[in-house]
Parts: structure tokens; sequence; C-alpha cells
């Protein structure tokens, strides 16, 4: 791979100086292309601004490889300016597919986002919310009461899913996880694993005395009143890891750490 095919991005965010660094020294070393124009975008910083590169680049003909200059870095691949064409050459391609979330607000908006990791409703008072579920067209919670409910990709399996005590999903499974955030009742309900084609529709209901916002990763939505979740299947965004930081690995010890 040739240099001139890579773009190095970073946050702008003043607390990251390591990625500004790190930019620096990669364009002096190897230059730095237009990302409109290149094979590989290079993303420096931690797990979140990966995240918001992969959102900038969906649905392109674009491979995302990260490397952690942040705090996290379950996304991202070692630091590291040595050799980087021959490291991207060899990378090892995950392709994700987004969650697409149609919410309906209390004002009659219908407002549309994609997510990565995961879609979650959340309760927006001190009062538990009280939310219907229903799974292609079928009622299958009449009501949850809970503080939230979410659906993630594997990919988001290992992130806000997991500290709702969702299950860990292997990245090429046809899975989506569907968890309940500190339910009240059905006490002893933890949630279900759902095909990757299944539609989700969350029903909220007392709108009024418990209202509901909806997240699709950063995209945040108020008092919603319905919020419809699918996976997009003719949509895609393609991220790079090093054979020795294997993705699919990752997530897989993920259920053996103690």
């Amino acid at each position: 791979m040739s240099d001139s095919n890579i773009a190095f991005v970073a946050s702008d965010d003043p607390e990251a100086q390591d990625a500004q660094e790190a930019l620096a020294a990669l364009t002096a070393r190897y230059g730095n292309v237009d990302p409109a124009s290149a094979q590989t975008i290079v993303a420096l910083g931690g797990d979140g601004f990966m995240l918001s590169t992969l959102h900038d680049y969906i649905g392109r003909e674009v491979a995302i490889y990260g490397m952690n200059c942040g705090s996290v870095g379950f996304l991202m691949n070692v630091w590291g300016a040595d050799d980087l064409p021959a490291r991207i050459a060899r990378a090892r391609p995950v392709k994700l597919h987004p969650l697409r979330m149609l919410a309906h607000t209390k004002s009659g908006e219908e407002i549309e986002a994609l997510a990565i990791n995961e879609v979650a409703l959340l309760r927006q008072t001190h009062q538990a919310t009280k939310i219907r579920i229903h799974v292609d067209g079928v009622t299958r919670l009449k009501e949850l009461i809970c503080d939230g409910v979410l659906v993630a990709t594997p990919a988001g399996s290992t992130a806000y899913n997991l500290s709702a005590h969702g299950p860990i999903i292997p990245i090429r499974a046809p899975l989506l996880a569907l968890t309940p955030i500190s339910a009240f009742r059905p006490r002893h309900w933890r949630g279900a694993l759902l095909p990757d084609t299944a539609c989700v529709k969350f029903e909220v209901l007392e709108p009024a005395k418990r209202p509901v916002s909806a997240t699709a990763d950063h995209t945040e939505i108020r008092d919603v009143l319905t919020v419809e979740v699918s996976q997009v299947q003719d949509l895609s965004v393609t991220m790079l890891f090093d054979p020795e930081h294997d993705f699919e690995e990752r997530i897989l010890k993920e259920q053996f750490e103690p």
C-alpha cells in the first residue's frame, strides 16, 4: 500500500493532546491526504473518537484503522509509528452494520439516527419508565418497568450492553442483544437474543408521567413515544485490526475475564 493512500485524523478536543502529537508525527513521516480520496483512514484517539469516525464514513468505500491515543482503546490497535503501511496491509477487516433508530416524539417529530454500538431508551426523571416491547409486529412484553432498555450490535455488546449485564455476542454472529437496564418488573427478565433481521419497536407507556429519551450512540432524542430499531443490512463500515490485536478474539476473551 502506498503511503499516499492514508489519511490521518485526530480529535480536536483540547484534552486530546496525545492524539494531536501523534497526528503531527505521522503526517511528517508519511504525509496526509484528504480523507475523501484515501483508501484507509487512520483514526488517532480513543474509543469515543473511533466511534465518531466510523459514523462519519458509514457507507463509504474506505477502511478505518484506529490507533489508541486515549484511555480505553477496545476498538483501537496499539500505537506505533513504524512500518504503518505494512501494518495496514496485513490488518484484518471487520465489517459492521449499523442500527437504524426511528423515533416519534411527543411534539410530533419523526427523527432517524444510526448507531454502531446500541440504541438505548432511558428514563428522564426520578420515576421508572414503563415500556411495551414488540418484535416483528408481535407483542413480546406488555410492560417492562425499568430505568431503560437497549438494543446492541455485536460490536456494541461489550460496551453499555455489558455494563447492563447483557450478553457478549461474537462479532460475526447474526444476532442483536435486547437488554433491560435495571429492570424492576418483570423482576427476573434478563433480556433476549434476537436475529439481526428483527425489527424491535418500543412503545412508551404513560409518557406524560414517565418521560423517556432515546439515544443512538451520540444522538439523543427527548420525550419519545415510540422507537423502532432494526439493523441496516445494506449499509456498512469497515474496521481494520492487527492480527495480534484481533477484534473477534478480544470479544471472545471478554467472556472469560474474571
